[in-house]
């Protein structure tokens, strides 16, 4: 009786068994099935494709996250909804205004229009229509240059230069800011970063292209194609340096152009306007008559320099993390903080208990705002204290000294302030931006007390030390 019920036992169980492994492998088979379709094809989408509406029919899981980029995320420092101002204006909301927040960036940007108009950033589904309704735009003639970061180029620039690209960068550059929006339809969409026949990241805009270009052969590295150079971690972070980045407006015929012929560090930038051959000026500041370098959102140049970068972590892996759909790996294209699902973003790398993580970001950002507040305020004291110097006579050498400094202090301080992680890319590097931005402010007033240029000189002390500095990058050769 006994070895009855123990056979029955023993069958009972090796069915079990057998279903249990049967199923898993049905399971894994069905992983591997799914995970080797790259997608289904429900439309033909090609070059021609600007709709991400028709992307969306092959790709729903991208698609449905890239239309949240329309949803406001509140974060700390990220500013509120507010209705619009303007009776005209069609949004049904905006965000809220910075220098109304800040005056002392009316201050920095006398005589500029982001000293009339400058808002808190919100997603990339508004990029085109916030840029249209700016008071920037409406009161003041841009360029159609600016279209390169607020609208999806590729078919535009390709149908202005009649098939050729990079004459219709040209081109567009050129135009009105209210002529090249008129032939735009969308923001940025899926055509600006995929190849549409394998899906790979592809670099569209040319000004990128042109910069990298340089940068390498900084580096030694000659005849550089990002698009067939490139791993596809590094295009990870370059398609989001299509626009992400500090630029100018070079020329009669408002090139779009990248300041990385000799580096990316702030002071490679700072150093390139100031070897340019007829410097380059933003705007002449409207009290003081300076000549301002004006700084615009350098994302990836302040990552560039950070832990993350150094560690091969891309822009996407942060803010386009990656999540599961099925057996799918996919790329999150809501494009957000990292904030905003620490776990997601951060949680991947990082395993720490609740709260360490945002108490790190918290002290990052605090940490940058009390040195952002030092900055600025000596800036607007120095730009108060030209102004008074110019009203009781103070020789025209000492003034354009300390208007030097200005520029230097203003491109400083504005190079982090319109950069939007709050100090969080690249702690240390920025906080030796604004003490560069600091002690140009110190010096700008020690020339209007008499101090001369060769006296506001580094000493021997501190240039031994950058030297030093300087030969351990790699950097020097003395």
């Amino acid at each position: 009786m006994n070895r009855t019920w123990l056979l029955i036992v023993a069958v009972v169980v090796t069915a079990i068994l057998t279903f249990v492994i049967t199923a898993l492998l049905i399971n894994i088979f069905e992983k591997k099935s799914q995970g080797s379709t790259s997608f289904a094809k429900v439309v033909e989408i090609d070059s021609h494709t600007a709709d991400p509406a028709v992307w969306g029919k092959n790709f729903p899981t991208q698609y449905e996250d890239y239309l949240k980029t329309g949803e406001f995320t509140q974060s700390a420092h990220g500013g509120t909804l507010v209705a619009p101002v303007q009776e005209d204006d069609p949004r049904e909301s905006i965000t809220s205004s910075k220098i109304e927040e800040d005056p002392r960036l009316k201050v920095m940007w006398a005589g500029y229009p982001f000293s009339v108009d400058y808002r808190h950033a919100r997603g990339h589904e508004y990029m085109k229509i916030d840029q249209e309704n700016t008071l920037r735009v409406k009161e003041f003639n841009q360029p159609g240059a600016c279209l390169n970061c607020h609208v999806s180029t590729p078919i535009l620039m390709e149908e202005l230069g009649n098939g050729d690209l990079d004459q219709g960068f040209a081109e567009m550059n050129k135009m009105s800011f209210a002529d090249a929006s008129a032939l735009a339809e969308h923001p940025v969409t899926c055509i600006d970063c995929h190849d549409p026949e394998t899906m790979d990241l592809v670099i569209t805009r040319p000004a990128l292209k042109n910069a990298l270009n340089k940068l390498k052969a900084s580096e030694g590295i000659e005849d550089y194609d990002v698009n067939r150079d490139a791993t596809r971690q590094e295009m990870r972070s370059y398609v989001c340096a299509q626009c992400h980045v500090e630029y100018y407006f070079a020329g009669e015929e408002k090139t779009l152009t990248f300041p990385w012929a000799q580096g990316l560090d702030i002071d490679d930038e700072w150093n390139y306007y100031a070897s340019m051959e007829t410097p380059h000026v933003d705007y002449v500041h409207a009290t003081t008559e300076a000549s301002i370098l004006k700084a615009q959102h350098p994302e990836f140049e302040i990552w560039s320099q950070g832990v993350h970068a150094a560690n091969g972590v891309s822009c996407a892996d942060c803010h386009m993390n990656y999540k599961k759909e099925g057996a799918e790996k996919v790329s999150n294209h809501h494009i957000t903080s990292p904030t905003a699902d620490l776990n997601a973003s951060c949680g991947t790398c990082h395993d720490t208990d609740d709260g360490v993580l945002e108490e790190r970001i918290t002290t990052i950002q605090d940490r940058f705002l009390e040195s952002r507040d030092r900055a600025m305020d000596a800036l607007v004291d120095l730009v108060d204290d030209i102004e008074t110097a110019m009203d009781e006579g103070v020789s025209e050498e000492q003034l354009n000294l300390a208007r030097h400094y200005q520029n230097k202090a203003s491109f400083y301080a504005d190079y982090v302030y319109s950069e939007n992680s709050y100090g969080f890319h690249a702690p240390d590097y920025i906080q030796r931006i604004l003490s560069t931005s600091l002690d140009a402010s110190r010096k700008g007033q020690m020339a209007l007390a008499g101090a001369s240029a060769e006296e506001l000189e580094p000493s021997e002390i501190s240039r031994a030390n950058l030297e030093a500095s300087l030969r351990a990058q790699g950097k020097s050769g003395d």
